[in-house]
């Protein structure tokens, strides 16, 4: 009778799949049963399936194979080697040792048989799949290597292509003469992609509301689909939108492939980690009706205030009846928990938010009335000129110290020689004092040029910080409500109300530098006319309120008051 065979054929790529790499070790496995008067009875076939990266559990056609040989299907396993097998030396030897228990013999066309008949025998097993897989590791460290040259040196590698770009054929040749593509950027998709930084970044969308809006728009993705909110999210994160081919840790700019810019996308990080949920946010951070959702806090239990709505119908005077929603900011710790939070159960949305704005369009008049030039030009000069004139002087003292070392050599050459007039003692003396002296200089170097690099990005990160003022503060007045409410959730870190409409108002952003610079770069005409402004609240435009304020500015050390017909009080404070 002859033996029933079971067969098994691998290769690890598609592309070997191919070339016909399976037919091949089929033609091959099937001469040697027929030469070995064996019936192949079924064949199994793993396309694309790594033997080392893949475990024997996870790949199907193993586990049928197994489960065969449980049931006594079949009398002898046949490959064309065994590492078809696998290439994990911690499981496939012992799969392979697995089989023979069942009964069944395995059998490689190059290898033979393996057998378990002594301890060599298996040693052998054992050392046979341990170099397989030293093999694999080392194909996948030179694979690995080569991609991350290759990208090192700008060019595209393979794999998903980021929604906003395509791939091309520019003629780049492989090492087989293959023509490969590059990347390029899809116009199409990339205004796509500028539209969901735009409403990100500027607008306080969320990745959930970008999703409603581009389908309520009719914007699909590249399969004619929408773009989940979860694709958003991980676009918003692709750091290769400034211009960059990313490969693991490898990294290689490419300006040409530049949809976003870095500071956008800087920004875009800063919005992401600040919208991280805290303990006890409010699930919803954004309302139609409310500027300050989500950023108004309870100043007598801590806690923060939700959006509430009621309802009211109105009889005008001419018999027509009105039906009105009023919104407030409430306090639902206080409506929950009688007589442990002693402030009001809620605050009118209208009221505070006009307070609110109110105080920082006042703020933004203040910025506009400073020259943006002057002011960055001001912040670039602080520190930065001492940093700089100590890098250059621990620098020139490096030189002047290598100086005297090659000086000291060629005396000491002269000393050998003996035609100095020093001795081996005082030279030999020099040489290590200059040695020590050479080393104190590189260190200090060292920690100028630190200290230098720290300063300029606390330079550029405040210059980044006064173009946001800037733009705000130009455009608040005719921004639209999204946009002004993007503008102040980046502005206000928290506002704080207590009964009666006391306000504290916390700032999200620095502005040491631009009162610093207020107090010794304004004029005394423009103070006169920034006393005359206060006075007048009139001139805050769209942004005035009926309520009264009286601001305690904090950061300005001075005092602003405005009372018109109701009493508040404001503390402004960074």
């Amino acid at each position: 009778m002859k033996k029933r065979v079971y067969t098994l054929y691998r290769v690890s790529t598609i592309g070997q799949v191919e070339k016909d790499d399976i037919p091949m070790q089929k033609e091959a496995c099937h001469e040697f049963a027929e030469r070995q008067g064996w019936e192949i009875v079924k064949e199994f076939s793993e396309k694309g399936v790594s033997g080392f990266k893949k475990s024997a559990k996870d790949r199907d056609q193993l586990q049928l194979l197994q489960q065969a040989a449980a049931a006594g299907e079949f009398d002898v396993l046949l490959v064309f080697m065994f590492d078809r097998l696998g290439r994990r030396d911690d499981e496939t030897p012992f799969i392979v040792e697995w089989f023979t228990k069942q009964g069944v013999e395995v059998w490689s066309v190059n290898e033979g048989q393996q057998r378990f008949d002594s301890h060599v025998d298996k040693l052998m097993n054992y050392i046979r799949y341990w170099q397989a897989s030293g093999e694999s590791i080392k194909t996948s460290i030179r694979t690995r290597t080569r991609i991350e040259q290759l990208t090192e040196e700008g060019h595209y590698t393979g794999g998903i292509v980021a929604f906003g770009y395509k791939r091309v054929q520019k003629g780049r040749l492989n090492k087989k003469n293959q023509a490969v593509c590059d990347l390029e950027i899809n116009e199409e998709e990339a205004a796509v992609v500028r539209l969901i930084f735009q409403k990100y970044v500027y607008e306080g969308y969320g990745a959930k509301r970008i999703c409603n809006y581009l389908v309520e728009h009719n914007i699909m993705g590249r399969n004619g689909k929408n773009i989940p909110n979860i694709t958003i999210g991980r676009m918003i994160r692709n750091k290769g939108y400034t211009g960059y081919l990313i490969n693991g840790n490898v990294e290689k700019e490419c300006p040409e492939l530049r949809i976003i810019e870095p500071e956008v996308f800087e920004k875009a990080q800063e919005l992401r980690d600040a919208r991280r949920r805290e303990k006890g946010e409010d699930a919803d951070s954004y309302s139609p009706h409310a500027l300050l959702c989500g950023k108004v806090f309870c100043a007598h239990c801590g806690n923060r205030l939700n959006i509430t709505s009621s309802g009211r119908t109105r009889l005008r005077a001419d018999g027509t009846v009105v039906k009105e929603k009023r919104y407030r900011y409430s306090c639902n710790f206080n409506v929950r928990h009688p007589g442990q939070c002693d402030g009001q159960s809620g605050y009118g949305v209208t009221t505070l938010d006009a307070v609110v704005e109110s105080i920082v369009c006042m703020k933004f008049e203040e910025i506009l009335e400073c020259s943006k030039s002057n002011l960055l030009e001001e912040m670039r000069r602080k520190d930065l000129d001492a940093a700089k004139k100590e890098a250059t002087r621990w620098k020139e003292e490096v030189q002047t110290k290598v100086d005297e070392q090659d000086a000291l050599k060629k005396e000491m050459i002269r000393v050998i020689q003996g035609t100095s007039g020093l001795d081996r003692e005082m030279i030999q003396q020099m040489v290590n004092e200059n040695k020590e002296a050479l080393l104190t200089a590189q260190t200090n170097l060292a920690d100028s040029e630190k200290k230098l690099k720290e300063i300029e990005e606390q330079n550029q990160k405040a210059e980044r910080n006064c173009s946001d003022l800037f733009t705000w503060a130009s455009t608040y007045k005719g921004a639209s409500f999204e946009r002004r409410q993007a503008i102040l959730k980046q502005f206000i870190k928290e506002v704080r109300v207590g009964r009666d409409y006391n306000i504290e108002i916390v700032l999200n952003v620095p502005l040491d530098e631009f009162e610093e610079f207020k107090r010794h770069a304004a004029s005394a005409g423009r103070g006169k006319n920034q006393k005359n402004k206060s006075q007048n609240p009139q001139k805050v435009g769209r942004c005035a309120s009926n309520a009264g304020i009286v601001v305690l500015d904090k950061t300005a050390g001075e005092t602003i008051s405005i009372v018109p017909k109701n009493a508040a009080h404001a503390i402004l404070r960074c």
